[in-house]
């Protein structure tokens, strides 16, 4: 069987057509995530960021480098997003890798990103409100307990730290 002419034409233009578009969403994934700068994983971990100011560390699993130079931090979830919004802890954990970013790089970053599980990817913007949350958030777990706690047989039997309590219900 000998290919012809329009068969072989057929066949680069077909392998041009998938080169091509295989480009285009590289390119606009680019555009839209940025460029990786560096991932966190067990056979490389990523760089720890670090901020003797505000007495914070943490290593993001993912920072991308947009197109205009600022870094974005990326939190990956295993579990699927939640229906009602990402919960307090994980908008927390991205905003300090968003305070670490901006001290590394002298820039703020314009968001951090969750990604979550099923695919869901919420950008947590970086601004002024986000940050004095954070700042109230780290002043509050810098300060003494002040034993508000109302101690119960429910909530202590199950406390890991009910043996060295001084105010454990049991």
């Amino acid at each position: 069987m000998t290919v012809g002419l329009a068969d072989l034409l057929f066949l680069v233009g077909g392998a041009l057509l998938i080169g091509g578009t295989f480009v285009a969403v590289r390119s606009h994934r680019l555009r839209r995530e940025g460029r990786l700068v560096q991932s966190d994983l067990p056979s490389s971990p990523g760089r720890l960021l670090r901020s003797s100011r505000y007495a914070l560390a943490g290593r993001p699993d993912e920072i991308r480098q947009r197109p205009d130079g600022r870094w974005v931090p990326v939190e990956f979830k295993s579990r699927p997003a939640p229906r009602s919004g990402p919960p307090f802890s994980h908008r927390m954990q991205v905003a300090a890798y968003c305070l670490l970013v901006e001290e590394w790089t002298g820039r703020p970053p314009p968001y951090g990103l969750l990604r979550y599980g099923d695919g869901t990817e919420i950008r947590v913007e970086w601004n002024g409100v986000l940050r004095a949350e954070l700042l109230d958030l780290r002043r509050e777990m810098t300060m003494v307990y002040d034993g508000r706690a109302t101690p119960s047989r429910g909530r202590c039997g199950r406390c890991p730290w009910n043996a060295t309590c001084d105010r454990a219900a049991i």
